[in-house]
């Protein structure tokens, strides 16, 4: 299959492209550097140079693949603050892929979160395809994130075989820049790992090798209107998070009262007081994926975020 990646020297994309290609998939990565050009082309992909604003250079792409993934997101605009930003960005990405592939019954599937579900019990694939008002009162930009999922899940009354893939907030292992990145970042200039209120938020986890693994198998199988969970731990506590951090840096952990969490974490702290649970089950059924790499808290332990120099 010859498919197209977004994202492809992204974080979860840099991963994605050696495992397609090792199951015998022509890859043709999107790039908007010649650094990302020149790492995908080190992987044995195919170069497309632009970006999710080169909206010709994607429906020309898509146009020529047999198959899109779409993993590319403006983290840098919306860790800048402006997650409505990337958000918008992110969507009309998507509305180019569904224009071009309408009819043809060929995949896309594109990355989501789990952070868009209502927080509370634990979540399942069958939940956030209905208006719910805990949804309302999440941050906004994962509210607009879902929005764009179920537009992409709608496209299949457009013979658009698509696949949405809702990953863990962290897709962690060496080299994550993510959100558990700029925790401790935060704990190393704050001089103390926090956790907010009682510390009884909670976030799915999978490591990024597992996702890459799930990702090419929705691509390969997955029904058309598909959702899937990137969930390889169902609800990681984001206190024993801070303690594990607090531990590899030698400071003090202590709680944030709510009222400071903006002040201290930034913002973070609109997604840390988040308790979100999901499971995985009926997308280990539907495919067969099972997780098989160590878990968050494991990494945090190894060091991998905390390497010593930095420390």
């Amino acid at each position: 299959m010859r498919v197209f990646v977004t994202g492809a020297s992204g974080w979860i994309g840099s991963a994605v492209v050696p495992d397609l290609i090792a199951a015998g998939h022509e890859v043709v990565g999107l790039a908007r550097s010649q650094a990302s050009a020149d790492a995908l082309a080190a992987a044995g992909a195919e170069v497309v140079r632009g970006d999710l604003g080169s909206l010709d250079v994607l429906a020309a792409a898509a146009a020529d693949s047999d198959g899109v993934i779409h993993l590319a997101f403006r983290h840098d605009v919306a860790f800048a603050g402006d997650f409505q930003g990337a958000a918008d960005s992110d969507r009309t990405a998507v509305e180019t892929f569904g224009e071009v592939l309408a009819g043809s019954d060929r995949p896309l599937l594109i990355a989501s979160g789990v952070l868009g579900l209502a927080p509370g019990a634990v979540r399942t694939e069958r939940d956030g395809h209905a208006a719910d008002p805990a949804v309302d009162a999440l941050p906004p930009g994962p509210a607009a994130r879902q929005a764009t999922a179920e537009y992409t899940l709608g496209l299949a009354e457009r013979g658009v075989r698509s696949v949405v893939v809702r990953l863990s907030p962290t897709v962690h292992g060496a080299g994550d820049n993510g959100f558990m990145a700029a925790i401790v970042a935060i704990a190393r200039q704050r001089g103390m790992s926090g956790f907010i209120g009682q510390g009884d938020a909670h976030w799915p986890a999978v490591h990024r090798l597992d996702a890459a693994t799930l990702v090419r198998l929705g691509l390969e199988s997955a029904p058309a209107a598909s959702t899937l969970h990137g969930v390889a731990e169902e609800g990681v506590s984001l206190r024993a998070v801070a303690d594990v951090i607090g531990e590899q840096l030698g400071v003090p952990v202590a709680p944030v009262p709510e009222a400071a969490a903006a002040e201290h974490f930034g913002f973070l702290a609109a997604f840390l007081g988040v308790d979100v649970r999901a499971s995985s089950a009926l997308t280990r059924q539907l495919l067969g994926w099972q997780p098989t790499h160590p878990s968050l808290l494991d990494d945090l332990a190894a060091g991998r975020y905390t390497p010593p120099a930095a420390a």
